[in-house]
C-alpha cells in the first residue's frame, strides 16, 4: 500500500471540524496482518493490531506550502507484535472521536519488531503528508 489520509479527516478538513494547529496529534504503531486500512475508518476504536502504547504528542507542527511535518513519533517500551504501519490520530481523549489523519506504511523505519525498547517513527524529511 502507500501512505494515505483517511478520507473523513480530509472532509474534515474542508468543513468546520479540524484545526491541525491547535489539536493534539499522536501516533500508534500497527500491525498489519490484523489490521487493514479502509477509507471507511474515521476514529481509534476502528483500528486493531495496535502494538505497544500510543506516542507521546507530536511536536512542532508545521504547515509550508500544504505540506504538514512534525516531530518524530516516540514509542516508550514497545513489545508485541511485528509493526508495519503507524497511524496518525487527534487525540481527544475518546477512543470514538480520536479521529484518524494519515496511515503510514513506508518509510518511518518500517516494519519494526518490538524488542522492549524504544522505537522512533522518523518521518519523511520532505514531511509526513502534502495536501
Amino acid at each position: 500500500m502507500a501512505n494515505l489520509l483517511y478520507p473523513l479527516f480530509k472532509q474534515r478538513l474542508l468543513s468546520p471540524g479540524i484545526d491541525l494547529s491547535s489539536v493534539t496529534l499522536r501516533a500508534v504503531l500497527v500491525d498489519t496482518g490484523t489490521y487493514t486500512y479502509s477509507a471507511a475508518h474515521d476514529a481509534y476504536d476502528d483500528l486493531a493490531g495496535v502494538v505497544g502504547t500510543e506516542s507521546g504528542t507530536l511536536g512542532s507542527k508545521t504547515f509550508t506550502n500544504g505540506v504538514f511535518d512534525c516531530a518524530d513519533a516516540t514509542f516508550t517500551a514497545v513489545t508485541g507484535a511485528t509493526a508495519e504501519a503507524v497511524v496518525i490520530f487527534v487525540d481527544s481523549g475518546t477512543a470514538s472521536t480520536d479521529y484518524l489523519v494519515a496511515y503510514v506504511d513506508t518509510g518511518s523505519n518500517l516494519p519494526v519488531t518490538p524488542n522492549g525498547g524504544n522505537i522512533t517513527a522518523q518521518w519523511n524529511a520532505s514531511g509526513v503528508f502534502a495536501l
